[in-house]
């Protein structure tokens, strides 16, 4: 079984996605198959497919002006919500700390977190792919796991770049997050590729040792794109 998770990002509508989950309900597949979708659209799912969040608030409740909870957006029926994504990072200069407190949140509220991690092309140019990894993973999960999370490794460079990193730089970077997960106990723990995945190279994709599943960011806003993925991901 692998994880397809689509991270719709600010774009679709409650409509497109009626369609995309009646779409997905006679899909046979023995994936899981995750849409994270904007918050107005929170609230909705189907047979074959869970619902999350693409964000969740470090904090539990009070004057904090257009931020949303984890026990609100449990409160809607979602299982999970992405922490950390490189967009987040970078746009909204969020540290591995606040990854981590943003995490803590959504599992103290029964939400299984997809925390993103990954380097820049300054960062890879600078051979510290590893260093970057290895200390977003130790920094963003919090202490003493008991629950279900989930690592999701995005070259920043990669994404929307229409660039997907060799097999063997896959290979490698998840071979290193899934030796430090070790180190940290949390072996087993689901670890998925996320960066211009598309049908045409899923398969090949989650055939490498330590991939689990994939994030798919554009090529899931539409059936037509996404139903492939979810079938080629074996």
């Amino acid at each position: 079984m692998k994880y397809i998770i689509g991270n719709w990002k600010m774009n679709g509508s409650k409509t497109e996605l009626d369609d995309m989950i009646a779409t997905l309900a006679d899909t046979k597949t023995q994936n899981r198959v995750v849409l994270c979708v904007p918050f107005t659209m929170l609230g909705t799912g189907g047979a074959n497919v869970s619902i999350g969040a693409q964000d969740v608030s470090a904090h539990d409740h009070g004057a904090f002006t257009g931020e949303v909870s984890a026990s609100m957006i449990a409160a809607t029926g979602a299982k999970y919500v992405i922490v950390g994504h490189s967009e987040r990072r970078a746009y909204h200069n969020e540290t591995n700390d606040i990854v981590r407190a943003k995490a803590q949140m959504a599992l103290d509220n029964g939400l299984c977190p997809i925390i993103c991690v990954g380097e820049t092309m300054d960062e890879k140019r600078a051979g510290k792919t590893f260093d970057v990894i290895q200390s977003a993973v130790r920094e963003s999960v919090p202490a003493d796991v008991q629950d279900d999370i989930i690592i999701a490794y995005e070259p920043r460079w990669a994404i929307g770049a229409g660039i997907t990193p060799t097999r063997q730089e896959i290979s490698d970077a998840h071979r290193v997050i899934a030796e430090t997960l070790a180190y940290m106990g949390l072996d087993g723990t689901p670890i998925l590729y996320g960066a211009s995945v598309k049908a045409n190279n899923v398969a090949d994709i989650v055939s490498i040792d330590n991939v689990d599943g994939v994030l798919v960011g554009g090529a899931s806003l539409k059936p037509q794109d996404f139903l492939p993925i979810i079938e080629n991901a074996k």
